[in-house]
């Protein structure tokens, strides 16, 4: 009884991380049916912001002018440009990998465009192989990421590549 007990919660489990990934990225997936690049990725933030406990800040960083432009976000005011040799973010375009952060103090380099933030994802969208911006969720607590939400983000990334495509954003 014990064991049939422990397979269901295990079960039960799986079941709920995968019906929850699914419907944040259904969500954004119908935010970004929108075709003005600012109205979809302000509510994409605002799903992010809001489907994530123990975060602070989640939003977007565009390229724009040779460097890092703040996008749409939910949460305190952030840094507005931040260069490609700079910061988590710098290092995840510069690499066109997920940086996934523990502890941003331990960072070299960190930008700390909030000083209550302690932990980072960062998320390159790439269209066409180039990297055009990031999806960004800063925590203020450290090792607040894990690979549910960095798996969640890079489909959230690869939806709004094809949503740059759709919608000729770029």
């Amino acid at each position: 009884m014990v064991q049939l007990l422990f397979i269901c919660f295990i079960l039960a489990t799986l079941c709920y991380d995968f019906f929850m990934n699914s419907i944040l990225n259904q969500q954004i997936c119908a935010l970004l049916e929108e075709s003005d690049m600012i109205a979809a990725l302000s509510n994409v933030s605002a799903a992010i912001k809001m489907s994530y406990a123990n975060t602070n800040w989640a939003g977007f960083y565009l390229v724009k002018d040779g460097e890092l432009v703040l996008g749409p976000f939910q949460g305190k005011p952030a840094c507005t440009r931040i260069p490609f040799d700079k910061g988590v973010c710098g290092k995840c375009y510069r690499t066109k990998e997920v940086q996934r952060i523990d502890d941003v103090l331990a960072f070299p380099g960190h930008i700390a465009c909030d000083s209550d933030s302690r932990s980072e994802l960062c998320v390159p969208i790439i269209v066409n192989n180039v990297c055009i911006g990031e999806i960004d969720i800063d925590a203020p607590i450290a090792s607040r990421f894990s690979e549910k939400e960095e798996k969640e983000m890079l489909q959230a990334s690869w939806d709004i590549a094809q949503a740059c495509l759709q919608h000729h954003w770029f």
